[in-house]
């Protein structure tokens, strides 16, 4: 904790962020990816992503693409601990394995490109945000909302509160007749009430109700904290890395 109070600040300057986040920690068999995020002024942009192994030597990770996202889905299993670790591809599945060779790649995947594509799965699955926290202007980009001041205690307690701070998916689906009630500024977000399975969200109250937390059952370890009639929400991973498949069966 020490570590990362003195390293952050000087990762927000090094890199010119004009915020960092620590995002949290996935725990590997020989070691621990301790993970920070910076951020822009345009909030909805694409992160940066950093990883550390001791909390002061950050090391930058390349962006997540489509393809990085469909093989790492097909790994299985703990996390090393070991950036540089291979997972040969070809043990786990031969069709991925024999599509990469076709085109003119190894069929092999470094530990690293795993780490960066299961932050940007969890981010998009569980990365969220309460109604209002921000504002979409009419150009697009995404802002903090400056006259936001939390959820009353009585909207903390609803899923429907909270939206995925990600591309939203549903919204689009959505006729013009179920958009009429939604403000375009805060309402451009999925919310968290129609996520599959239903009930993979757990909502409690801690602090004798003076602070709302989110956990998700879908990715354990991952938790949201916000407390009412404040500016202050944030949520954090501290996990292994696994997605929870079990869970349609669990619920």
């Amino acid at each position: 904790r020490a570590a990362l109070g003195a390293s952050l600040p000087l990762l927000q300057r090094d890199y010119r962020f004009e915020r960092v986040w620590f995002w949290g920690c996935i725990q590997g068999l020989r070691g621990a990816y301790y993970i920070a995020e910076g951020l822009g002024p345009n909030r909805a942009a694409p992160r940066s992503r950093l990883y550390s192994l001791n909390c002061l030597d950050w090391s930058l990770l390349t962006p997540a693409t489509e393809e990085m996202l469909a093989v790492a889905e097909q790994l299985n299993g703990r996390f090393q601990g070991d950036p540089s670790f291979e997972y040969n591809l070809a043990e786990i599945n031969a069709e991925v394995a024999a599509r990469l060779t076709e085109g003119g790649k190894e069929p092999v995947i470094k530990e690293e490109a795993r780490l960066t594509a299961t932050i940007e799965q969890i981010d998009r699955a569980v990365g969220i945000v309460p109604r209002g926290a921000f504002v979409k202007t009419p150009l697009g980009s995404v802002h903090e909302n400056r006259h936001f001041e939390g959820l009353s205690l009585l909207e903390a307690k609803k899923l429907s509160s909270y939206f995925h701070f990600t591309e939203p998916v549903n919204l689009k689906n959505k006729t013009l007749l179920e958009k009429a009630d939604l403000d375009p500024s805060t309402d451009f977000l999925d919310s968290l009430e129609h996520d599959i399975p239903r009930g993979s969200w757990s909502i409690q109250l801690e602090k004798g109700g003076t602070v709302v937390v989110l956990r998700s059952l879908l990715w354990l370890g991952l938790t949201f904290y916000h407390v009412p009639m404040t500016k202050q929400f944030g949520y954090v991973y501290f996990g292994t890395g696994e997605k929870n498949l079990d869970l349609p069966f669990m619920l």
